[in-house]
């Protein structure tokens, strides 16, 4: 099967893009220990669609990540993170993000974590095209104090770099 791959930042042919659960994934990198460690780990993305309009700012994102599938690769960690303490995933499944623009370089949205919205701005960091699918790879810093994730100050990072890698692919 021939693919045409071009890797850059341009946007993907017009129309609507389901979310490879398979091939897409949100990581992180922050710090513990009063900032003297560093902590890498993941989530995984359940579901999504893409749809790139014309104008492109019109364009909308939406994409649902399984909270209980955050790990750090410490399953004592893992439970407490997943735990009523902080994403309390039993009773918030779902972190949630809906963007309604993307300007070419950045995707505009609401992330929601615990019940708690808050605007968000994922810069694109590339995306390859290929003929019907494209992967995307974005960057943005979150600060999980303001989706009210307030356990253990010190101990656990307040702020979380993020980078989100999405394959998608025409239904």
């Amino acid at each position: 099967m021939e693919t045409n791959q071009d890797r850059t930042t341009a946007a993907p042919g017009l129309g609507r893009y389901a979310i490879d659960p398979g091939g897409s994934t949100v990581t992180f990198r922050t710090r513990h220990v009063f900032g003297l460690l560093p902590v890498s780990g993941s989530f995984a993305i359940r579901s999504g669609t893409v749809d790139i309009a014309e104008p492109l700012d019109a364009s909308n994102v939406s994409a649902e990540i399984d909270t209980a599938s955050f790990s750090t690769g410490s399953r004592q960690r893992d439970a407490v993170v997943r735990s009523p303490r902080f994403l309390d995933a039993d009773r918030h499944p779902l972190i949630t993000f809906t963007a309604d623009r993307l300007d070419g370089t950045n995707v505009l949205g609401t992330l929601t974590v615990c019940g708690i919205a808050r605007p968000l701005s994922l810069s694109i960091a590339e995306s390859t095209l290929s003929t019907g699918a494209f992967t995307a790879v974005a960057t943005a810093r979150i600060d999980r104090t303001a989706f009210g994730v307030t356990a253990s100050p010190g101990m656990a990072g307040r702020h979380l770099d993020m980078t989100v890698r999405v394959r998608c692919a025409r239904p």
